[in-house]
Parts: structure tokens; C-alpha cells; sequence
């Protein structure tokens, strides 16, 4: 069981460019109904790279916030939950407590475990601290996405709780420093890239990465 808060929020101008941005989100206390595009309400900008049934909710750890703010003390006070755009915050979980193919309930919904998030330069705006983007990226800080595999309600006081956790399947932090590896072994790509609840995005770059390795060995 994990306790989560619930975030949404529209789109804004980010401070210096302009750019349209759906990182910027607050709290929701009211119950929202969750479907497989994400939640009631909520915005994403960019949609190239952002929403979708593969990344339909984000959550990132409440706990990774701490070591932001450590690293980048000029951004400390903006630090805090739900400021990386994240519609689930939990302090329970990280990368290490979930593998890829996962189900979870929330509410009357369930959700499966997809991809890590992807941070990008968006981030470093947002909170004028250059580099953050590249931090989150190398030490594995990224939260991940889920689609949802049942449509349903999500109150504020609701956990997640594990309903099904995916068969000899590594977590997602073990997924991430395989795929970071400089030259990861072939074999070990293959099975990441043939793990059931994989988002399509992401199985695409892997298979684009093995083609590669194949052709270089």
C-alpha cells in the first residue's frame, strides 16, 4: 500500500521562453474520474511527448525531492510535491518498488506500470537551475508513467496497492541501468525489450539500440 496525492493542472507559459508547458500542477481535493488518457482536467503541452495511453499518469517519489533541492539549493523552496508535474506524488515508492508490467488499484481504477520518465530541457527553465534535467536523468530521479488498464474514480485519501506484480521482471531502477549501460549484453536488451506492459516508445528505442549493437559486435 502506498499513500499518494493527486495533482492536475493545465497549460502555462514557462518564465523565460514562453514555451507551453504542462508542468505546473495542484492538489486536487475533490475525487476525479481517471480514464485511459489520464485524468479529468489535466494537460499536456507537448503531446509528441507527453499523455497518451502509454504515459497517461506520472508519479514521481516524494522522497527524490530532498536530493534536488540538495543539489540545486538555489531552487530548494520550489522543490516540493508536484512541482515536476507529477499527478501522483507518493512518499512510499520508488523505482526500486516497481517493475515494468506491474498492475496497481487505485481507487476503482487500475493502472500498469510503463516507462520511466524521460526529463527534458523544460525542467531546467522551470526552475532556473541549468542542469537539473541532466541530474534527474543520471541518477535514475525520473518517477515513471502508467496507462490505465481499467478506467475509474480516484479520491484524495486513496492508495495504491499492488494487484498483480509482473513475473521475473526487473525493477525499473535494474530496467534503467541496463538501458544506461555503456554496452549492456544483447540478451539482456532483448528481454527488456520483450516485457509485457512495455510502452511502445520505449520498445522502439530499444529495438533501435539492438539493431545497432548487432551490426557494431
Amino acid at each position: 500500500m502506498a499513500r499518494v496525492t493527486l495533482f492536475t493542472g493545465g497549460i502555462r507559459p514557462l518564465p523565460e521562453s514562453g514555451r507551453p508547458t504542462g508542468m505546473y500542477k495542484t492538489r486536487v481535493d475533490t475525487p476525479l474520474a481517471l480514464g485511459p488518457e489520464g485524468f479529468a482536467g489535466d494537460q499536456q503541452a507537448d503531446r509528441r511527448v507527453h499523455g497518451g495511453p502509454d504515459k497517461a499518469v506520472h508519479l514521481y517519489p516524494a522522497r527524490h525531492y530532498a536530493r534536488l533541492a540538495a543539489r540545486f539549493p538555489e531552487a530548494a523552496a520550489l522543490l516540493v510535491p508536484g512541482a515536476l508535474g507529477e499527478n501522483l506524488s507518493t512518499p512510499d515508492l520508488d523505482e526500486a518498488d516497481v517493475c515494468v508490467g506491474d498492475l496497481w488499484q487505485l481507487g476503482s481504477a487500475v493502472l500498469q506500470v510503463s516507462q520511466p520518465r524521460n526529463p527534458c530541457w523544460k525542467i531546467d527553465e522551470r526552475f532556473a537551475a541549468e542542469g537539473m534535467a541532466g541530474f534527474i536523468a543520471e541518477h535514475l530521479l525520473t518517477g515513471w508513467y502508467w496507462r490505465v488498464v481499467k478506467p475509474g474514480y480516484v479520491a484524495p485519501g486513496d492508495t495504491l496497492d499492488l494487484l498483480h506484480a509482473a513475473a521475473d521482471t526487473p525493477t525499473l531502477r535494474e530496467a534503467q541501468l541496463l538501458w544506461q549501460a555503456h554496452r549492456p549484453a544483447v540478451a539482456d536488451l532483448e528481454r527488456l525489450a520483450d516485457l509485457p506492459g512495455l510502452a511502445r516508445a520505449w520498445r522502439d528505442k530499444i529495438v533501435q539500440r539492438l539493431t545497432w549493437l548487432k551490426k557494431s559486435t
